[in-house]
This record gives structure tokens, sequence and C-alpha cells, in this order.
């Protein structure tokens, strides 16, 4: 935490100077500002901190509103709200605006450090899984090395493709990277977070993968001794691949379909299919080798 840059926006002197000099003793590089205006005009010369201490009561504009003027910017800086006791409701709306903790005047030298340390601490983890993510979608572009003209053409429709919800179908023979593929997109895409799930058609009884794929409800059939949540519902708001989707009946295609222009997945209930949730995955096909498409 040597030389961690902090920004101490308080009106009162006397807090600015304690903090100051306590966060300073910890090796910290402490900047105060009395304002949040000032706090505001430091933002816009490009003099971002990597944590913020701010007060709520501040004169002209409030704690709350620079609080929103961080946020909307887009910036990442954690912030640590100053209240009083008084002040529980406009905390209660602080921390609904991100900021990170709140420390109630007077508070103790533990209390400032142990909070300090804690978000230095989350955001360094924070960075860690930015790293590592990068290094994975970095293994995924690496696993798709090529100079060739029509790999590149691929590649750069998979990145346009990455952040939107459409449907994809990837067609090749076995062994030519459909999955690798996939997870290409899923991790270019907004849904890097979300789950990645994948389902081979081809391994699964049309019976089973019905299930398998929409769920199901206790005593929706014999053996059915408990809820299971669908492939779909797993997926929700993450990506779905279904391998070998050709390998499908028609019967199962179809509900499939109806399910993909609805934006919903059906459960399978012990009396009849009912829209039972709303999914958003997106949607990876990888078909069999011998499919062509007629497109």
């Amino acid at each position: 935490m040597q030389n961690t840059p902090v920004l101490v926006v308080d009106d009162e002197w006397t807090v600015c100077d304690y903090v100051a000099r306590f966060l300073s003793s910890r090796g910290y590089v402490v900047d105060c500002a009395s304002s949040g205006e000032e706090a505001v005009a430091r933002l816009k010369r490009g003099k971002y901190p990597s944590l913020m201490i701010l007060d709520l009561l501040l004169p002209g504009l409030s704690g709350l509103e620079l609080l929103e003027y961080v946020k909307k910017t887009g910036s990442a800086i954690p912030v640590i709200i100053l209240s009083s006791e008084r002040q529980t409701r406009t905390v209660v709306q602080a921390i609904k605006l991100g900021a990170a903790d709140y420390l109630v005047k007077p508070f103790e030298n533990e209390e400032l450090e142990f909070s300090v340390k804690t978000i230095m601490e989350r955001q360094s983890l924070l960075r860690e899984i930015s790293s590592l993510r990068r290094q994975l979608a970095d293994n995924y572009e690496r696993d798709l090395v090529s100079c060739d003209p029509k790999v590149m053409k691929i590649k750069e429709i998979a990145r346009q493709v990455a952040d939107t919800s459409l449907p994809v179908i990837i067609v090749g023979e076995s062994g030519v990277g459909k999955e690798v593929m996939a997870h290409f997109i899923h991790d270019f895409g907004e849904r890097r977070d979300r789950p990645f799930i994948k389902v081979n058609c081809a391994a699964l009884p049309n019976e089973l993968l019905e299930s398998e794929l929409f769920g199901y409800e206790r005593g929706a059939f014999t053996g059915a001794i408990s809820d299971n949540p669908g492939k779909f519902e797993l997926a929700h708001q993450g990506t779905i691949l279904l391998d070998e989707i050709a390998e499908m009946t028609p019967h199962l295609q179809a509900k499939l379909l109806h399910s993909r222009l609805c934006g919903n997945a059906v459960t399978i209930f012990p009396c009849s299919p009912t829209i039972s949730f709303k999914s958003t995955a997106a949607f990876k096909a990888a078909p069999w080798s011998g499919c062509r498409s007629s497109c």
C-alpha cells in the first residue's frame, strides 16, 4: 500500500489534518480538498486518487452529489463516507450510489485503518481477477492464432457478435475448434463474468435431453424426486453452447425455437408445460460436421 494516493474531502480542517497525518504515517500519499467543487476540479485535471474519503456535509456541492459525479464518470475510485450519527438515511443513499464503506464521526484510528486497508485489499484482488481474465482471454486468442485471412475474418466477426445477444451458429469439421470459438466469443463479450454452459446434444437420449435443457419439477415423471433446473436457467445471462445440435429431433428443435423466439424457457411440470422464467442466455450452436447451411 506504499505511496497509494488518497484524497480527503472535508470542509473541517481538523478532520483533514488528522486523517492526512494518520494515513501518511502508514505510507499513503494524502491530499485534501475543502469542498466538492475543489475535488471535481482535481478529477477534471486527471488527478485520480486510489481512494476518496468523503464527508457528506459539504458547503456547495454536497457529499452525495460528489459521489454521484464520481460514479457517473465511470471511475472505479472507491469512496469511504464520513457521517454523523444523525445521517443514517443519507448514508443508506450513499451506499446505494456505490460508496464502499462509511465511518461515523468521531471514529478511532483502528476503524479508519481497517476500512482503508480492507478496501485497498479488495481493489488489489479485483485488479488481480481482471488480470487473470485478460490472461484467460489471451489464451483463447493464442489458440486462434493464424495468418490465414479466412481465420482472421472469422475472429473479427466473432468480436463483433461478442457483445450482442444474437444466436450464433458455428459450423466445422470435428476437431477444428468450434468449442474454442464459442469460448472466444463468450470471453470477449459482456457476458464473460456469467456462466458458460455446454450441452452435448448427441450424448443424451432425446427424452433426457429435453429435461436437461428445460428442467423439470418434482413429480413430473417417475423418478423425478426433486426439482431440477434446466441448462437454460443455469445459463441465465450467460452463454449456452449446444454441441451437435443437429442430432435433436424435429419436435425438440421446434420447442427450442419457440423458447428462443419468446425469450423464455419451458419447465416440465407434473400436469402441463408452463412458461416459468425469462432466460437471456446467449445461444451458440455447433452442428455436426455433416450439416450444411443453405444460407
